[in-house]
C-alpha cells in the first residue's frame, strides 16, 4: 500500500510539470478579474467620461464633434492596436520598437499567458490605453480642425508616437532597461498626449475670437459628470496597471484618490483667493490634474507623498494654464498641456522624490533596481522626460505637416468654424432648441 502511494504521489507530480497543466496552474482567476474590471474602468474613462468632460468644455456649436472624435478614435485605436500597435509595442525586437511577431494577435490563444493572466486580456487592457491617449490630444486643437484630418492624424500619431514610446517604457525598451519609472502612464499617456496637443495648438493656430470673445464651456453639467466618471475610471487605469489583485494596486489606488482630492481642493482654493469665488470648472479641472500627476508615480509612492504630488499638481497646473493663456496666449483649447503634460512631467519627476525610503511618513516604496539614490533615479526620470517631449514634440509636428498636405489643410474655413463643426462635419446638432 506505500509503495502504492508514493508511485501514485509520483504520478500526479510528473502529469503537473505538463504543459497543459502548468499554464492552468499558472492563471490566476483574481488577477485575471480585476484586470478584466479595470479594463471596462479605463474603456469607460474615455467613453463616456472623456467624451462627457470635453463635450461640455466646448460651445454648443461644436458639442457633437467632440463626442464623435472621441467614438471615432475608440475605433480607429482599437484597429490599429489588434493590426500593428500591440505587437510593435509588446512583443520582442529591439530597445526602440518591437517587431510584427504578434500582428494580428498572431501566435495568441485564448490559453496563451502574459504573466499569470490572459495574454488577450492584457492586450486588450493596454488597448483601452492606446484609445484614450490620442483622446486627450483632440483637446488642444477642438473646435477647428476638419474630421478627416483628425482620423488620419489620430491614426498615424498612434502607430508612430505613442506605440515607440510606450515600447521604451513598458515592453523591455531603452527607458525600462534603465529604470525609468512609469506605473501607468506618466511618460506614455500624460506627457505625449499634452506635447502632442501644445504642437498641434501652434501649428493650427488659435481659435477665431480667442483673447477677445468669451469661450466659455456650453454645459457644466455635461463635464462634472464626465470629469465624474474619469475619477471613477483612474482606479482601473492606475489600479489596473499593477496586472494584479494585491497590495500594489490597492496603494495605487489609494495615492490615486488622495492625489485627485488635493489636486480638486488646491485648485479651488487657488481660485477662491484670487478671483473671489471657487469655480465648478476649476475644481473639476484640479482633479483631472491630480489624477494626471499622480499616475506615473501611483506604484511607488506612499499616501503622504501623495497628498503632496496633488498638492503640488493643484498649484503647478493652475499657474501653467493661466500662463500659457494670458501671457503667452497659446489656444489649446481645453488645457491638454498645462494639465496632462504639466502634470505628466511633474509626476515622473516626483516619483522620483516620493519612491525613496527615506522620507518618513512620505517616504515611498524604493527605487528601482541597481539604483541606489535620490539623485540616480531622478536623473533616469529627466531622461525619460527631455526624450519623450523631444521625441513627441519633432515627430507630432512632422505628422501634422504630412496630413495637412494629404487633406489639403489642416483647418476648416472661417465661414465652416463660425457656423460650428457640428453642422459642418456631420449635418446635425447636439441640441434642438
Amino acid at each position: 500500500m506505500k509503495q502504492f502511494l508514493i508511485r501514485l504521489t509520483s504520478l500526479l507530480l510528473i502529469f503537473t510539470c505538463l504543459p497543459a497543466f502548468a499554464e492552468d496552474a499558472a492563471l490566476n482567476s483574481g488577477n485575471s478579474a480585476w484586470i478584466l474590471t479595470s479594463t471596462a474602468l479605463v474603456l469607460f474613462m474615455t467613453l463616456p467620461g472623456l467624451a462627457m468632460f470635453y463635450g461640455g468644455l466646448v460651445r454648443s456649436k461644436n458639442v457633437l464633434s467632440i463626442l464623435m472624435q472621441c467614438f471615432a478614435i475608440a475605433g480607429i485605436s482599437s484597429v490599429l492596436w489588434f493590426a500593428f500597435g500591440y505587437s510593435l509595442a509588446f512583443s520582442e525586437g529591439n530597445a526602440f520598437i518591437g517587431s510584427f511577431d504578434k500582428a494580428f494577435m498572431a501566435g495568441i490563444s485564448k490559453d496563451s499567458l502574459q504573466g499569470d493572466i490572459p495574454e488577450s486580456l492584457f492586450m486588450l487592457f493596454q488597448m483601452t490605453f492606446a484609445i484614450i491617449t490620442p483622446a486627450l490630444v483632440i483637446g488642444g486643437f477642438a473646435e477647428r480642425m476638419k474630421f478627416s484630418s483628425v482620423l488620419l492624424f489620430s491614426a498615424i500619431w498612434l502607430l508612430v508616437v505613442y506605440v515607440p514610446v510606450t515600447h521604451w517604457v513598458w515592453g523591455g525598451g531603452w527607458l525600462g532597461s534603465m529604470g525609468l519609472y512609469d506605473f501607468a502612464g506618466g511618460t506614455v499617456v500624460h506627457i505625449t498626449a499634452g506635447v502632442a496637443a501644445l504642437v498641434a495648438a501652434l501649428v493650427l493656430g488659435p481659435r477665431r475670437g480667442f483673447g477677445t470673445a468669451a469661450m466659455m464651456p456650453h454645459n457644466m453639467t455635461m463635464t462634472i459628470a464626465g470629469a465624474g466618471m474619469l475619477w471613477v475610471g483612474w482606479f482601473g487605469f492606475n489600479g489596473g496597471s499593477a496586472l494584479a489583485a494585491n497590495g500594489d494596486a490597492g496603494m495605487a489606488m489609494l495615492v490615486t484618490h488622495i492625489a485627485a482630492a488635493s489636486g480638486a481642493l488646491t485648485w479651488m482654493f487657488i481660485e477662491w483667493m484670487r478671483y473671489g469665488k471657487p469655480s465648478a470648472l476649476g475644481t473639476v479641472t484640479g482633479m483631472v490634474a491630480g489624477l494626471g500627476t499622480i499616475t506615473g508615480a501611483s506604484g511607488f509612492v506612499g499616501p503622504a507623498g501623495a497628498l503632496v504630488i496633488g498638492i503640488l499638481a493643484g498649484a503647478i497646473c493652475f499657474s501653467a494654464t493661466t500662463w500659457l493663456k494670458t501671457v503667452i496666449k497659446i489656444d489649446d483649447s481645453l488645457d491638454v498641456f498645462p494639465v496632462h503634460g504639466v502634470g505628466g512631467i511633474l509626476g515622473t519627476l516626483l516619483a522620483g522624490v516620493f519612491s525613496a525610503t527615506s522620507l518618513g511618513i512620505f517616504s515611498g516604496f524604493g527605487f528601482a533596481e541597481g539604483i541606489e539614490s535620490m539623485a540616480g533615479q531622478m536623473k533616469v526620470q529627466f531622461i525619460g522626460v527631455i526624450a519623450t517631449i523631444t521625441y513627441t514634440a519633432i515627430v507630432s509636428y512632422i505628422i501634422l505637416k504630412v496630413v495637412s498636405l494629404m487633406t489639403k489643410g489642416l483647418r476648416v474655413t472661417e465661414e465652416q468654424e463660425i457656423q460650428g463643426l457640428d453642422i459642418h462635419m456631420h449635418e446635425e446638432r447636439g441640441y434642438d432648441l
